[in-house]
């Protein structure tokens, strides 16, 4: 005997049921649908993966539709699951706009803030700014999304992030830019007896060794890829070991590798250098500066927990360096 599926709820009042208490399911189905990934869902919300799978079976049962289609291992969106995504977006931002509103009418430093950064800043830049703007606010409730550049910048045309942080050349006519703060890529490898090169080496001996790298869209990646089409040289030409999707996974790699080159913000080297573990391999005619931005939507005003963040990174970044 067939089981049928619920009937489903009336979508206005499900949704309307959203916006005055959020439903966490909602939440889920948004973290599937931005990843397109039971597995990274589950790790961007901390719960378990059979925990993703049942928030959107209930879901699927609530609305009597599917709104994943899973094969294999890839889940795309059905049409349902577009709509959905739609209204659910819209929902967040409606009932972030409410909450806004009743954290103002007593308190100007309460609310939400969604923050985005690229690995190399949210792993080693911001970090040790948010426990003190947590202590000055703690009534504003604060969320960092990693990933690279080109993702941080999709989260954000989509309505996700309130202001992200990225490096890199490529830009978005759609976003605005501001400097945060200059960094500096080098090429590094496993630390040797004889200690790193005294003079910087030719860049062609560069090229003959086997390099790991980041990922395509990457800022760290797009920086090297300008530096050298001023020679002519592409990075399919180059001897590409591994891409890597971290900075840490590319300095473990390469204590593990004598033989490999690096090449990685010197940001993230101080304790690996200071542990004698790694050196950095000065390059001929090899200059990779570079600069961090803080960036947020074309043309929309910040909210207020968002200037008062970028304000006190700006100020704690200043006095660090």
């Amino acid at each position: 005997m067939r089981t049928s599926l619920p009937k489903p709820a009336v979508p206005g009042r499900a949704l309307l049921r959203a916006f005055l208490m959020p439903d966490f399911r909602l939440r889920v189905f948004q973290a599937v649908a931005r990843q397109l990934s039971f597995t990274k869902a589950a790790q961007e919300l901390f719960i378990t993966q059979p925990a993703i799978t049942k928030h959107i079976r209930e879901l699927e049962r609530s609305y009597g539709q599917r709104l994943f289609e899973r094969r294999g291992n890839r889940v795309s969106l059905t049409e349902a699951g577009r709509l959905l995504l739609l209204h659910a977006d819209e929902v967040e931002a409606l009932h972030q706009q409410l909450t806004d509103q009743l954290h103002a009418l007593h308190d100007e430093t309460a609310g939400r803030l969604r923050l985005g950064a690229s690995t190399t800043l949210a792993q080693y830049v911001l970090p040790p700014i948010l426990p003190g703007f947590q202590r000055r606010y703690p009534q504003v409730q604060l969320s960092l999304l990693n990933g690279n550049s080109e993702q941080i910048a999709e989260a954000l045309l989509r309505g996700h992030l309130d202001l992200g942080f990225v490096e890199g050349q490529v830009r978005s006519r759609d976003l605005h830019y501001e400097l945060l703060l200059y960094d500096e890529l080098q090429v590094v490898r496993k630390a040797t007896p004889e200690g790193p090169p005294p003079e910087p080496v030719p860049l062609a001996a560069l090229l003959q060794q086997p390099l790991v790298l980041r990922e395509r869209g990457s800022g760290t990646l797009e920086v090297l890829e300008y530096a050298l089409r001023k020679y002519g040289i592409k990075l399919s030409s180059l001897r590409v070991a591994f891409y890597l999707d971290n900075t840490e996974a590319i300095k473990s790699y390469l204590e593990a590798a004598p033989n490999c080159l690096g090449v990685v913000s010197k940001r993230a080297l101080a304790k690996e250098l200071a542990a004698g573990w790694l050196e950095v391999v000065p390059v001929q005619d090899l200059h990779l500066p570079r600069h961090f931005d803080a960036v947020w939507l074309q043309g929309e005003p910040l909210s207020a927990q968002a200037q008062r963040f970028l304000a006190f990174a700006h100020k704690q970044l200043d006095s660090a360096d």
